[in-house]
């Protein structure tokens, strides 16, 4: 069932048919979308594939968190943790509606490998590591532990500490999403389902032969340099195009599971797991995230089992208060991929231990640049790292001053927020305390303002079609952003897959209303290849 192709993305294919690219990338996970939004605002002639949909593997698995990882202190990384402390601070600023700061409540429970005292005295050096850029940390003993999180047993507890991160407060996907949106923008030609299926080089660059995935078309792309970034599958791509880098991955599988709110606090909840690995209870939205596992695989292609909820879930109930083990809204799986040096092995001992660094390798005669590794909390670095490499191969861009991210500035914030309130969209706060147009301006940025005339033309696109959408934003998202299937949406635009269980969704008379904006003459098609039956009535309104 191939759906027609909405406008945006066919004027994403003729820029990857009409000429010669100074880079062409692929994998739109956020290696690539970073990559493609940092080089296009360099003026660059860029192309960005996916062979599926953007941020549809690993970058649609993650904790949504982006955080300097403290746990790295206890093997020594303290540079590592100051780096990743930097990125963090530097993507709160840039996007303060965004990335917002989230307090990390973590109980040690007595028997743990450290005293709660010390971890206390490690998370004040975490902080000052990471500049003293958010709140200090907190140190609570047990006598007070039922009385600041009720959900915690703390039957077994020393006590607790709490210490700042940040939080997306979307998803991660959707957050991948505004990079690829922003490179589009600037001149870029990103185009999801779009395959490469060969890649050879001449004297001149690179012949890369692509296939369009939903009209099965090939044709042949020109690029004067190849970005390898298709994250876990980036060592089988170096080897299909005879590229020799210097790293390679091992896999590491992180599964989570989405289940009914379990405390009213907007913060994260931690404890330590049976084996000593650190679990995480998150906020997303109105529901609860409960993860992650850390299983080595060989494949990246990897969903939840039985093995993962068990874990989970059996983890979770000797800690956490009102988890009922049969309410499981969603689950989500993916892979980490944990950088090794070619030549170099790793242990069972050792596996916990690896960090989610990066490596940005070069390929000077080849013209070829591969990101290994990574995670969303250091992705400003990698964009401007691969611009570096590039700017070494030759092709250097234009400085055209001002950041290649970040959300707009204040003025057109308070802009919007003005006309917003005219329409009456700054009441109604959600369970985070967002308003209705905290909610757009969030994630739709300089695309904002458009919501906005979507509403003031016919007031009744103000309406919530299901969660927290109106019907005028889900009309720009058909329009702007490259949904192909209605699972891009429900899936990664959206967290609606997330939240609600796929019954709900496949009975719900406003999200039939939303498929039939997004796709007009072609959405029954669309929700019987999603949900496999046929979209309802009126009636059952």
């Amino acid at each position: 069932m191939p759906p027609p192709s909405p406008p945006l993305r066919d004027r994403q294919l003729d820029g990857l048919r009409e000429t010669t690219l100074d880079a062409l990338i692929i994998g739109g996970g956020i290696n690539g979308a970073v990559s493609a939004a940092a080089l296009a605002a360099r003026g660059l002639r860029v192309g960005l594939v996916e062979r599926g949909d953007f941020a549809c593997r690993t970058s649609q698995a993650s904790s949504n968190l982006a955080w300097g990882g403290m746990k790295y202190l206890e093997s020594g990384e303290v540079r590592l943790v100051r780096d990743l402390c930097r990125c963090r601070n530097r993507l709160m600023a840039a996007y303060p509606s965004t990335v917002r700061e989230i307090r990390i409540l973590t109980m040690v429970e007595r028997g743990f490998r450290w005293h709660p005292l010390l971890l206390y005295l490690g998370a004040w050096l975490y902080w000052l590591i990471g500049g003293a850029f958010t709140r200090r940390p907190r140190y609570i003993p047990r006598r007070r532990l039922a009385t600041e999180e009720p959900a915690f047993d703390g039957s077994h507890a020393w006590g607790a500490l709490e210490h700042s991160e940040s939080l997306l407060v979307d998803t991660d996907a959707r957050f991948v999403f505004g990079f690829v949106r922003r490179a589009i923008d600037a001149g870029a030609a990103c185009a999801n389902y779009v395959e490469a299926v060969a890649a050879e080089r001449d004297a001149d660059g690179w012949r890369v032969t692509l296939r369009d995935v939903i009209a099965d078309r090939r044709w042949t792309v020109r690029a004067r340099a190849l970005i390898n970034a298709a994250g876990p599958w980036a060592d089988g791509l170096a080897e299909a195009a005879r590229l020799k880098p210097g790293h390679r991955h091992v896999l590491s599988k992180g599964s989570h599971l989405i289940v009914p709110r379990l405390t009213e606090k907007q913060r994260v909840l931690s404890c330590f797991t049976d084996d000593g690995r650190l679990f995480f209870v998150l906020p997303l939205g109105a529901r609860t995230m409960i993860g992650t596992t850390d299983t080595a695989v060989d494949d990246p292609d990897v969903a939840v089992d039985a093995a993962d909820r068990a874990y989970l879930l059996d983890n979770v109930r000797k800690r956490v208060r009102g988890i009922d083990p049969e309410a499981i809204i969603a689950e989500r799986s993916g892979v980490r991929p944990l950088v090794l040096e070619v030549g170099e092995e790793v242990g069972e001992i050792d596996w916990l231990k690896l960090s989610r660094k990066h490596a940005v390798d070069v390929d000077r005669e080849a013209k070829a640049i591969a990101i290994f590794g990574g995670k969303l909390t250091d992705c400003l670095n990698v964009g401007d790292e691969v611009a570096e490499a590039l700017a070494d191969l030759g092709l250097p861009g234009e400085e055209r001053g001002g950041p290649w991210f970040g959300e707009p500035d204040a003025t057109q914030r308070q802009r919007f927020r003005a006309d917003a309130r005219g329409l009456g969209l700054d009441a109604a706060p959600d369970v985070t305390g967002a308003t209705p147009a905290d909610r757009i301006w969030r994630r739709h940025g300089t695309r904002a303002a458009a919501v906005l005339d979507h509403i003031r033309r016919d007031p009744d696109m103000a309406e919530r079609l299901i969660g927290p959408y109106t019907a005028a934003e889900i009309h720009q998202m058909g329009r702007e952003e490259l949904i192909v299937r209605f699972e891009d949406f429900l899936r990664r635009r959206t967290e609606l897959a997330l939240v609600f269980d796929r019954e709900t969704l496949a009975a719900h008379p406003g999200l039939w209303r939303a498929c039939r904006l997004i796709f007009a003459d072609a959405a029954e098609a669309q929700w019987r290849a999603t949900f496999d039956r046929d979209p309802p009535t009126a009636s059952a309104a």
